[in-house]
């Protein structure tokens, strides 16, 4: 993995089934860990299809194959502006949604690798910070952000759930 080229791009409407798959696998992935997270029909296909229309889909590709998924949007989470507790800052922000990984990359620590492109991605578009929630029983992805270094800031609610909601200042 370290010889490998991890590249972040905008995803395409012809990433559109392979996008689609990582996200079933994490689907099934949260149930079989027990999680509430993602099992009401949200996200779905047309989830997918409007990420790429809107330009907020991107792929982590390894040596050019899709690894991980996930939703870059610019300063727009209406859920984001009512948080029970209080965010870092109220600058420019990315919100990070949707991440899903290829199973047969799991465990390689490429969602980290995402966090770092992001991270990349905020900076080099001179924007503040990072926003993203998760459920409170996504045990993996919590991990992965306090490892990230990100400050839990209280509790949002979105897709009928209440959602752990921290930030991470790049700038």
């Amino acid at each position: 993995m370290n010889s490998a080229e991890i590249k972040l791009r905008k995803a395409e409407i012809e990433d559109r089934e392979i996008i689609w798959e990582m996200i079933q696998q994490s689907i099934e992935r949260r149930r079989q860990d027990g999680s509430t997270q993602w099992q009401n029909g949200y996200p779905n296909i047309n989830t997918v299809e409007s990420d790429i229309a809107k330009g907020f889909g991107y792929i982590l590709t390894v040596d050019g194959e899709p690894a991980v998924y996930s939703a870059l949007i610019l300063n727009d989470e209406p859920a984001y502006s009512t948080i029970e507790g209080a965010w870092l800052s109220n600058g420019e922000f990315v919100v990070v949604h949707r991440v899903a990984i290829d199973e047969k990359f799991a465990g390689q620590g490429l969602v980290k690798k995402l966090f770092d492109h992001i991270e990349e991605f905020t900076k080099s578009h001179g924007i503040q910070s990072v926003k993203v929630d998760t459920n409170h029983d996504n045990i993996a992805m919590l991990k992965i952000l306090e490892s990230k270094g990100y400050s839990y800031c209280g509790e949002v609610v979105l897709a009928g759930g209440i959602r752990k909601a921290f930030e991470k200042i790049i700038i």
